[in-house]
């Protein structure tokens, strides 16, 4: 140890602390701007730490933004559970909280809007993100109808035709390219995934 501190100990505030400069550089001057020295800089940490931590940029980026996942997943499923097992009332509450998540730090906003559009890294990291949003949607769409019309391969295509657009949609809403409030989106937002999941019955009966 030192001064009372264990090497794990002080290399997890290290990680912690390049984590959180990273963030502040991706999120307010974007992708091209989170360099390794600017990241260094920024947490107070000679690169000798950072390469402790990560063997390039592109790996903290990557956790910069899995770390932001996780967070919004772990958000998206607390809503789920606490809210009553109806597709109206649990899908206006997870919306909900995925607005609340996203607008709650404006760094992510800028990430979403700039930093995704920006890095073909990212682009690449949004393709797995959707496909985890869509398995998220296909197991609450499980959780909440007392019957499934819908194969699963088709309820898996529903979702992530959900989610690429609603991605999309969120992305260009917070640009400020849309003329809606919050309280429209939250409410578009919601008739659409009702909407879809109301198609399963004429959807099932077309591809037979």
């Amino acid at each position: 140890p030192y001064r009372g501190v264990p090497a794990d100990q002080r290399r997890a505030r290290r990680r912690a602390a390049l984590l959180a400069a990273g963030l502040e550089l991706l999120g307010t001057q974007g992708w091209a701007a989170t360099t390794v020295r600017k990241v260094c800089a920024e947490a107070g940490l000679n690169d000798r730490y950072f390469y402790e931590n990560f063997p390039d940029r592109d790996a903290l980026l990557l956790a910069i933004i899995d770390d932001q996942v996780a967070q919004g997943t772990d958000v998206i499923l607390s809503a789920a559970r606490e809210a009553p097992r109806h597709p109206r009332p649990r899908t206006r509450a997870v919306v909900t909280a995925i607005l609340d998540f996203l607008t709650g730090d404006p760094r992510r906003a800028h990430i979403l809007t700039h930093a995704f559009p920006a890095s073909p890294l990212l682009q690449r990291r949004r393709v797995e993100i959707i496909r985890t949003m869509a398995a998220i949607f296909a197991a609450q769409t499980h959780e909440t109808l007392d019957q499934v019309l819908l194969p699963d391969v088709d309820v898996e295509l529903t979702g992530l035709t959900l989610t690429a657009g609603l991605w999309e949609l969120f992305t260009t809403w917070f640009r400020g390219d849309l003329g809606i409030d919050r309280d429209h989106l939250i409410d578009y937002t919601v008739a659409l995934v009702l909407s879809t999941t109301e198609l399963a019955a004429p959807l099932h009966h077309h591809l037979r």
